[in-house]
């Protein structure tokens, strides 16, 4: 069925067009993702689509039948919410089938999978982004026909986000999204629309065909607007020489030329979307550059966050941290920085380090001030010490950072999120540093700044060090990752985050062999005095070997089904409702099960 059908949408933002004149429509279990510049208009049209706002001209057309809900960047709870209540009461009884005890079970475990473990707190106490995880999982609770979510990655840990992924794909609800996450656009959409100069382009299939699809499409535009540029001289030519011909025929040439300059401009913004160019120089660096030994790091509760920590950094060091949220990450980019001192252990900053620091929280800018004037407060321009071209003011590093001659001259108080990070990031990159430590930096950026942010980073020969819980980020960008492993210990693993992945799964692999090791171990000695479980649940553990295997089994059989090809619209539907209640049964039969066994051992 159809969920919505928008046609004519325009908006206007601050005197800046966002859209105009543009159709859109989605049909059940289509998963959209929505991408675009900073200040494109993304979250915008998200809210004209759930209803939150209205457009300056067009109509949406929902269907009445179908339900919406909305996940706002910035989501809003009633004042005695805790977080399990919140979560279970936008379960909808009209529409589902759960008794009440099995709609708690199913709002703790949303939850506890994204990081919320005290469920009985109340919302109002939590932090912005401990809010946006419950909000999610009271948006998944829902069940909708159409689950709206704009940046939900954003505040979420790599295991929280590998889960929430995998939750989206076996969905049945239809999704509409915003999200700066290449790995999770690919994984879960299944068609990219891109709004781009107040137009929407559409591209069946997942991003990393949308990516294909746009190069080409680049590529003709390429070749259109050489030849373009070529009947754009020689009509210029012939204005500049004053033809002397009838006037309609002359204002029609007029008119054509007028045409051609415009078509020009705008291939050459949408060209820009393929590169950013940032690369910069860098200082030189000393032999000492940041010591830490032997570092620790305390919560003020006391909490260990840091256990016996040391690093001697050196150039080319490029460093990810990850771990789950409020485990310490930020705090230790401070630690490291110098900003803040170690609870034991010390931090030796060299003379010749000239750190860049980007967080989190946007501040310091200049509301009342243009873009332009808030980074040549670092800086007039940057000496890259190489080259004819050896200088880069301020406003060309705008300009190569995606800030147009007309953006430049915008007010710091008109941008959107988006939009003032990239300013912020850029203050950073303005002070020409030869040590980066970026937290979260790809929260509310979009792809092209990232990957223009990826291409800089290549080319940075100073000491960078990450946190972030973008996975194609640390892919492109790192060498080395440290992993918080808890209990305050920080663990290091060569290559980027896929080559950690691959070590932790591994891992957990050779850790699954030695426990149905042990659990035989434990079959053959059930009978023995050292016994310390019951006779039913010796049984119990026997029917769970047998069903194990028999529901892998059956899920295989499912997968192979699904992947074929075959089947309805509605198959597959059913078909996916059945693989994600027989992930959890396999999931909750093999926790029982490796319980039951080291009791047993």
């Amino acid at each position: 069925m159809t969920l919505f059908s928008a046609s004519d949408l325009s908006k206007i933002y601050f005197e800046k067009t966002l859209f105009d004149s543009i159709a859109f429509g989605m049909q059940d279990g289509e998963k959209v993702g929505i991408i675009g510049r900073n200040g494109a208009g993304k979250t915008s049209l998200l809210k004209i689509i759930a209803g939150l706002v209205e457009p300056d001209e067009g109509i949406v057309a929902r269907n009445r039948e179908a339900r919406f809900e909305y996940l706002d960047q910035l989501p809003q709870f009633d004042v005695d919410d805790t977080a399990v209540h919140a979560v279970s009461s936008a379960y909808d009884h009209r529409h589902g089938h759960l008794e009440d005890w099995e709609i708690e079970v199913r709002a703790r475990r949303y939850l506890g999978k994204l990081g919320i473990h005290d469920a009985e707190r109340n919302v109002h106490e939590m932090s912005g982004g401990q809010r946006k995880r419950v909000a999610i999982a009271r948006a998944l609770m829902s069940e909708p026909d159409l689950l709206i979510l704009d940046e939900p990655t954003n505040h979420l840990d790599a295991d929280s986000v590998q889960w929430l992924q995998d939750e989206l794909s076996s969905s049945t609800s239809a999704l509409l999204l915003v999200t700066h996450d290449r790995y999770f656009l690919d994984a879960v959409c299944n068609r990219i629309v891109e709004l781009d100069q107040h137009r929407l382009y559409s591209y069946d299939g997942g991003f990393e065909y949308y990516l294909e699809r746009k190069e080409s499409m680049l590529d003709v535009q390429d070749s259109t607007a050489a030849h373009q540029r070529n009947k754009l001289r020689q009509e210029l030519a012939w204005l500049q020489k004053g033809a002397k011909a009838r006037r309609t025929k002359q204002k029609s040439r007029i008119d054509w030329a007028v045409k051609l300059q415009e078509d020009l401009a705008q291939k050459s913004d949408r060209a820009e979307m393929r590169d950013i160019d940032i690369e910069l120089g860098h200082r030189l660096l000393g032999g000492k550059i940041i010591d830490a030994v032997n570092i620790g790091i305390s919560s003020p509760d006391g909490t260990t966050l840091v256990r016996d920590h040391t690093w001697r950094a050196a150039p080319g060091n490029r460093i990810g941290i990850i771990g789950p949220n409020g485990i310490g990450k930020s705090t230790l980019l401070l630690v490291l920085a110098g900003r803040m001192p170690p609870t034991s252990g010390y931090v030796d900053v060299g003379e010749t380090v000239t750190l860049g620091f980007f967080v989190q929280e946007v501040k310091d800018l200049k509301e009342n001030e243009t873009v332009v004037a808030n980074v040549r407060e670092i800086a007039e321009y940057i000496d890259v010490g190489v080259g004819r071209e050896r200088f880069i003011t301020a406003k060309e590093l705008c300009e190569r950072f995606g800030f147009n001659s007309k953006q430049q001259h915008a007010y710091v108080h008109t941008l959107s999120g988006g939009e003032r990070r990239r300013l912020a990031l850029l203050r950073v990159l303005m002070a020409n540093p030869n040590v980066l430590f970026l937290d979260e930096p790809t929260n509310d950026f979009d792809i092209v700044t990232l990957s223009a942010l990826e291409e800089y980073l290549q080319y940075f020969k100073g000491v960078l060090v990450i946190v972030s819980h973008d996975r194609a980020f640390l892919d492109k960008t790192i060498d080395t990752i440290w992993s918080f492993e808890g209990n305050g210990i920080i663990k290091e693993y060569p290559g980027n985050y896929s080559a950690y992945l691959e070590r932790k799964e591994q891992s957990a692999s050779a850790k699954a062999s030695e426990l149905k090791g042990a659990g035989t171990t434990a079959d053959k000695s059930r009978n023995g005095k050292s016994k310390k479980i019951s006779y039913k649940e010796q049984r119990e553990i026997s029917e769970l070997e047998q069903l194990i295997p028999e529901l892998e089994k059956r899920n295989a059989a499912l997968e192979a089904r699904m992947g074929s090809g075959e089947g309805s619209y509605t198959d597959h539907q059913q078909w996916a409702e059945e693989h994600r209640a027989l992930a959890e049964e396999i999931e909750a039969a093999t926790m029982r099960w490796l319980e039951l066994s080291e009791r047993s051992s």
